[in-house]
């Protein structure tokens, strides 16, 4: 396994392990844009889709990048949820210095 979060994540899978070497030199840049797209939501908060269409990213490689600035304590799920494109609930990323510690996570 990986030094994850520090190093992206996979699952063994030969495809996985490739995909994952493939960002590995790219991981800071990656990391520091999806923070930077949470900071600018301010307040309000941010989903992966929301995150995507702010970085011009296809949704799919938002996800690893918040769960990885979660795990580093970098963001935290605001406890709101807003619809994805498919309509499903989505989190809404917060950067912790907008937490309310008061509000369940």
């Amino acid at each position: 396994m990986t030094d994850y979060p520090y190093e992206p994540g996979h699952r063994g899978i030969d495809t996985s392990i490739a995909a994952a070497e493939s960002i590995a030199d790219q991981l800071p840049k990656l990391q520091a844009s999806v923070m930077a797209a949470v900071l600018a939501a301010k307040d309000r908060g941010v989903t992966g889709d929301e995150i995507a269409a702010h970085l011009g990213w296809e949704r799919h490689r938002v996800r690893p990048r918040t769960s990885e600035l979660r795990r580093l304590g970098r963001i935290a799920d605001s406890g709101l949820r807003r619809p994805s494109q498919m309509g499903i609930a989505s989190i809404v990323w917060i950067g912790r210095d907008y937490l309310n510690e008061e509000a369940p996570r």
